[in-house]
């Protein structure tokens, strides 16, 4: 196949183009493509004439968008018009990496990938409104607490944090499934290779709260878990603009219902990785 992979300057677009070694991959970097471009998205689809177009660009930066709202919906839900307008024109499939964001994070539930979906973030609306752009027969994939060797992630964060404070304070009343891109890409490459359309949740399996989260990095790295401390979501100083999903676990029933293989449990990736950093 050639495949197009869009945002592959990211800790999962770095990953994809790893993923589909084997193939014939172009992956194009934010610098490379602008995805809000429109004439810019064209040209480049039209130039490569791939069979698939694995759209990672995004802008994620939750808080960012919620103060920057048109920009937002200008990238992560227009900049998915272009895509798929571009896919389209040369007959290629197209595979969107979608949110836990697109849920309100009020069930006491893992979202199936049936569920409705409510987001309250600009982030969570702006990447909805991207699911909206696409054509009959793509995929969707929506994931959650995405880390990866490549990029900012919490992963690095906690060890950076640690190695800056004698405790950290983390909430404890955010519920979550760890991703991690390397195990991510390899999903998506499977559902790319294979033409599987629709909605599909993939994450790493356990869910867990950053609290817990946090505790399990500094295991992994030989430091000691108590340093971190539970807090509620309510007490974070400075409060975060956008608001995040208390229950953001996705049950990944498509895979499971489909007889595809499920991540791993989170604290294999998530030990490999500390260890790599470490």
């Amino acid at each position: 196949m050639r495949v197009v992979v869009t945002g592959a300057g990211g800790q999962l677009g770095h990953d994809l183009v790893e993923a589909f070694q084997g193939h014939e991959v172009i992956g194009l970097a934010r610098h490379q493509l602008d995805v809000s471009d429109r004439e810019a998205v064209l040209q480049a689809i039209t130039t490569v004439q791939p069979d698939a177009v694995i759209h990672a660009a995004a802008w994620t930066a939750v808080d960012a968008c919620e103060e920057h709202p048109d920009w937002a919906f200008a990238v992560n839900a227009l900049g998915t018009r272009h895509v798929a307008e571009g896919a389209r024109l040369v007959g290629a499939r197209v595979c969107y990496v979608s949110t836990d964001y697109v849920f309100d994070g009020t069930s006491p539930d893992p979202y199936r990938e049936w569920d409705a979906t409510n987001p309250l973030s600009v982030y969570g609306k702006s990447k909805l409104g991207g699911e909206r752009e696409l054509d009959p027969g793509s995929t969707i994939v929506r994931t959650a607490w995405v880390c990866g060797l490549h990029g900012n992630n919490m992963v690095k964060t906690v060890l950076r944090l640690a190695s800056e404070h004698d405790t950290l304070s983390f909430v404890n009343d955010q519920h979550g499934c760890p991703t991690f891109t390397a195990d991510l890409a390899v999903a998506i490459r499977t559902l790319v290779v294979g033409r599987l359309p629709g909605t599909f949740h993939v994450t790493n399996q356990g869910a867990t709260t950053w609290f817990q989260f946090a505790r399990d990095i500094l295991s992994f790295s030989g430091q000691d878990p108590e340093r971190v401390h539970p807090i509620t979501t309510s007490e974070l100083v400075p409060a975060r603009p956008a608001p995040r999903p208390a229950n953001s676990v996705l049950d990944n029933a498509a895979l499971r219902l489909q007889g595809l293989p499920l991540l791993s449990d989170h604290h294999e990736p998530l030990e490999r990785m500390v260890k790599e950093l470490t």
